[in-house]
């Protein structure tokens, strides 16, 4: 379709003739096309599309629009000025089974990487209906894997932003992120952006600390994420762990120990990413002086003392000896 024609299709065509100068636009292969048409306003006939009950129109004009937003912060804002965030939030609602509903989540998080919208997208009740995504059934609603990645990481392009931050802890996602780290596999790349997602609340947000400390089950979660994880699901996981002990002191330390840490955090200290390393020593420096966890797991700080002396020594690096102590202390910890 000829660039005038595609355009005056959106603007005065039928059903049929906007879909298909939708689909058209969708497949536009270069920045400089897709500036261009986007120049010659076809971003608010788009939007209106997406407040039909078509759900074909509505798939279409999605995927106009996700290509539009794609590498144009210009686009994105234009996008969210002409109105596409409540029509993505009421698509988010949807439960029947033909829903376009993972490219309105798709659409969000596009929109959600420019600074820009990120209030808009705050204010318009987004935050809650990313949140209960997490917790949906497959089966009963529209939207699977796909859409839960994409909500977490909508959740957290938000959360960069500070004043929204509350508003995302407040939705209860701290709960729906444990719950999904508990039932999925450690390694998975849900329980990778799950973690990362906490690590940022943990690393802003008080309440959102106590409550992952708090919440039944969390802390072993996390433990069970160092040990188990992949290289990046288990640096997230420490980072939550450092966090909550930088912060709370000695309230949650003892929890942390009596959740069986130091197998997991002892061998991330060798084994896990440069950054993971360091959380990982930072943390056992942390839990080397706490002495009043009357646990079967509670360290022998005199080992522990020494694999630190080790580590010191070497400028943060594990030699043979460390690494022997590392063992030892692993052994005994898991007799």
């Amino acid at each position: 379709m000829e660039e005038d024609s595609m355009v005056e299709s959106l603007f005065n065509g039928d059903r049929a003739v906007q879909i298909q100068a939708a689909t058209d636009l969708s497949k536009l292969t270069t920045c400089k096309e897709r500036n261009l048409f986007a120049e010659r306003g076809v971003i608010p006939p788009l939007v209106s599309m997406l407040y039909s009950q078509d759900y074909e129109a509505i798939q279409a004009a999605l995927f106009a629009l996700l290509g539009l937003a794609f590498g144009s912060e210009r686009n994105k804002i234009k996008i969210t000025k002409f109105g596409a965030i409540p029509a993505l939030v009421e698509l988010l609602q949807c439960k029947k089974s033909r829903s376009p509903t993972e490219l309105a989540i798709a659409a969000l998080l596009m929109l959600s990487a420019c600074r820009a919208n990120k209030l808009t997208i705050a204010a318009s009740g987004a935050i809650q209906f990313l949140v209960e995504i997490l917790n949906r059934d497959k089966q009963r609603y529209s939207g699977g894997l796909q859409a839960k990645l994409d909500a977490i990481d909508t959740l957290h392009n938000l959360s960069t932003c500070h004043q929204v931050l509350p508003a995302i802890v407040s939705a209860g996602v701290v709960f729906y992120l444990l719950q999904l780290i508990c039932r999925s596999d450690k390694s998975s790349k849900v329980a990778e952006k799950a973690t990362a997602l906490l690590e940022k609340i943990a690393s802003l947000s008080e309440t959102g600390r106590v409550e992952i400390a708090e919440a039944d089950g969390g802390i072993l979660a996390l433990v069970e994420t160092v040990e188990e994880g992949s290289q990046q699901s288990r640096e997230h996981s420490v980072g939550v762990l450092l966090h909550i002990c930088e912060s709370c002191e000695d309230e949650y330390r003892g929890l942390i120990l009596r959740e069986g840490v130091m197998p997991g955090l002892l061998q991330l200290s060798v084994h896990g990413t440069r950054r993971a390393k360091d959380m990982a020593r930072a943390l056992l420096l942390l839990l080397r002086d706490f002495t009043n966890c009357d646990s079967s797991r509670q360290l022998e700080n005199s080992v522990l003392k020494r694999i630190m002396e080790e580590i010191d020594a070497e400028k943060g690096n594990v030699n043979g000896t460390a690494m022997r102590l590392v063992e030892e202390m692993i052994a005994k910890l898991n007799t």
